[in-house]
């Protein structure tokens, strides 16, 4: 299989690229071994400890989608990558320094969803789930969340509780890892608030020594399927733009357009 020309793109300060895999349409065995190609040794000994076809194929399209679209950005082979841990498990780019490339990223995964975002010199988290998939006890809210976001899910119609958990769950994700500290920061020590249908404010406890006006917040539901949230840390006071690119990697990607639901931006509200 030839891989398809893809052409280059800057990675901007001003901007912040989503990119979307939906893996199980990626069936072609051809191009899984081109995928493994790419993968350093390390990473294809991983693929097959995965028990369950479904992880098998996730962790593949994962790998191979980080290595070639960061090489959209910069001129480095999809297979010289090379990426460490922080010290909470955020993977992050080691071929150079955080301050020479600039490049930042971040990766969320759910049943049948690849999402990687990509932006410059910004902090950023990103997180999916499949709400078709998920089903959670709302007790997970009561142990969890802070106590007004408890307060307002009460609230709600009964059959619009499990969406409003996932709303409030991903804005969350999204922030401690947007932070890079994953569950190590208590998720009842920050709210997220919706003052009308399409807008999100963060509250956050002094005692996470964080300042809520450092982020930005959206959230799309790239198909009725699935739902999802991007935190990206504000560096000017220029709002960055989004875009949302399905992919295929190594044959095609193409920009969608789903709507924002909800956005702490005002001039998108």
């Amino acid at each position: 299989m030839t891989p398809a020309r893809q052409d280059n793109l800057v990675a901007s300060e001003h901007h912040i690229d989503v990119w979307l895999a939906y893996y199980h349409d990626i069936a072609d065995p051809r191009l899984h071994q081109e995928y493994r190609a790419l993968l350093t040794e390390e990473e294809r000994g991983k693929e097959f400890r995965f028990y369950f076809p479904d992880d098998q194929r996730r962790y593949l399209v994962t790998r191979a989608l980080v290595r070639t679209v960061l090489s959209r950005y910069l001129r480095v082979p999809p297979m010289a990558w090379q990426f460490s841990n922080n010290h909470y498990g955020r993977p992050e780019i080691a071929n150079f320094g955080r301050d020479e490339c600039g490049l930042c990223f971040n990766i969320s995964h759910t049943r049948g969803l690849i999402a990687l975002g990509v932006t410059q010199r910004r902090e950023l988290g990103v997180d999916v789930e499949n709400l078709r998939t998920r089903e959670v006890s709302l007790e997970i809210a009561d142990r969890f969340f802070a106590k007004a976001e408890v307060d307002e899910l009460a609230t709600v119609p009964k059959e619009r509780q499990q969406d409003r958990f996932f709303e409030y769950w991903t804005f969350k994700e999204s922030y401690i890892k947007a932070r890079g500290m994953g569950l190590s920061i208590p998720l009842g020590q920050f709210s997220f608030h919706y003052p009308h249908e399409r807008a999100v404010n963060l509250a956050v406890d002094p005692q996470l020594g964080d300042d809520a006006n450092r982020w930005s917040f959206w959230q799309y539901r790239p198909t009725d399927e699935y739902l999802m949230a991007v935190c990206a840390e504000r560096r000017t006071e220029r709002t960055p733009s989004l875009t949302l690119r399905k992919v295929v990697p190594l044959v095609s990607d193409e920009i969608v357009a789903p709507q924002v639901l909800k956005t702490s931006e005002p001039a998108a509200t």
